[in-house]
């Protein structure tokens, strides 16, 4: 039988059916139905929940507590900038060897690097010949003190010689001192130049390597930059909007990817007072110490500020909420084994694990304090 023919044998078998229904007279009603034959079921709420051995599960009600503002931001590791000492020679010249590299940990006084300097070259010349003059001067000045004393030569003569000594010996104590600045030694008169660390710590930083040339101050990067990484700074950017939630002083805590889980402890000491005009953030520097050597610059950070003023929110223990399909929900407690399934919404979590709930729940409500504990559990008995 094709499709068309069954389709054309149901049509008629209706239509006899409607036949036979109309030639009989018997007519359906609402009023024939007797109400007390008619039962009514009610859908079942899915969030209402039935849950054995119901006492095993530890509640927490939700209170009314003082809590501070927080907020969360992304941040960097940076150097103390006044821990930050460059390295720098004060004269041209060539590198002979680096005696340290980018990374190292050094002590102050530690050779870095040696270099040849024609400036200091020149500097030596001019001592030994301010030092020839000395001496010549100076035997000049004791041979006129003697003929002076013996009536031989007039004062005015003896004045000159000992005004020539005198220039003499400045110009060598002024040869002496700049080849102390360039970084020489008289004690032993080299061209050789011997850079030293400054101060202990880090090299954070090199623009030098082995026969390179050293230009002057006026046009050259530092040879080395040195910090202290005792102290370091996280620097976090802040939306424009999320500015008026941060003082100077604020508490931070702040999670790093390299150590999950570990928790440090920082303050607000500077909230920046121009925005960058590409991303509307303002920059926030946190100090922290870092006296183990934990942390390195240039790390990635997770900032929660938490702010000095406080106001009054309904909290529960962040265990209590239960993440789920985009939204938040708790096990609220009705009575005996029964628990209700019900969407709140949350805030953010303190930093004594509190979590504000905004609007689901009143004061004095009874949550299941692990709603994760519970979920598993009821899939379980649900299987």
């Amino acid at each position: 039988m094709t499709r068309r023919e069954k389709f054309c044998s149901l049509v008629v078998a209706g239509l006899a059916s409607l036949a036979l229904n109309g030639c009989s007279g018997e007519k359906v009603s609402a009023k024939s139905i007797d109400p007390s034959q008619v039962k009514v079921e009610k859908a079942k709420d899915p969030n209402l929940i039935e849950m054995n051995y119901a006492g095993k599960f530890v509640l927490v009600a939700a209170e009314q507590h003082s809590v501070a503002d927080t907020l969360d931001t992304n941040g960097s590791v940076a150097p103390d900038v006044s821990r930050s000492y460059p390295v720098v020679a004060l004269s041209s010249g060539r590198v002979v060897e680096v005696k340290a590299r980018l990374g190292d940990e050094v002590q102050k006084g530690q050779l870095l690097l040696t270099m040849t300097s024609p400036d200091i070259a020149l500097s030596i010349a001019d001592f030994k010949k301010f030092q020839v003059d000395e001496t010549l001067t100076k035997s000049q000045l004791e041979r006129s003190q003697l003929l002076y004393s013996k009536g031989a030569l007039a004062k005015k003569d003896l004045e000159i010689a000992e005004n020539t000594y005198n220039k003499a010996a400045v110009d060598t104590r002024t040869a002496e001192e700049h080849i102390r600045i360039l970084g020489g030694d008289t004690a032993k008169l080299t061209p050789l130049i011997e850079v030293f660390a400054p101060v202990s710590g880090t090299i954070v930083e090199q623009n030098v390597t082995p026969s390179a040339g050293v230009k002057s101050l006026d046009n050259s990067p530092n040879l080395f930059t040195i910090a202290d990484l005792s102290s370091l700074w996280v620097i976090s950017d802040v939306y424009e909007n999320n500015l008026a939630q941060i003082r100077l002083g604020d508490q931070a805590e702040i999670e790093f990817a390299a150590w999950p889980g570990r928790k440090f402890r920082g303050r607000v000491a500077n909230i920046g007072r121009i925005l960058d005009p590409a991303t509307r953030t303002a920059k926030v520097r946190i100090e922290m110490t870092n006296e183990k050597g934990t942390l390195r610059p240039n790390m990635f950070a997770t900032v929660h500020f938490t702010s000095q003023a406080s106001a009054s929110a309904l909290t529960v223990p962040s265990t209590a909420v239960l993440r789920s399909q985009d939204r938040d929900w708790v096990y609220l407690h009705i009575s005996g084994n029964q628990f209700r399934r019900t969407e709140v919404t949350a805030g953010p979590v303190g930093l004594n694990g509190e979590q504000r709930i905004l609007a689901g729940l009143h004061s004095g409500d009874q949550v299941v304090s692990s709603a994760l504990t519970f979920d598993r559990e009821l899939q379980k008995e649900q299987q």
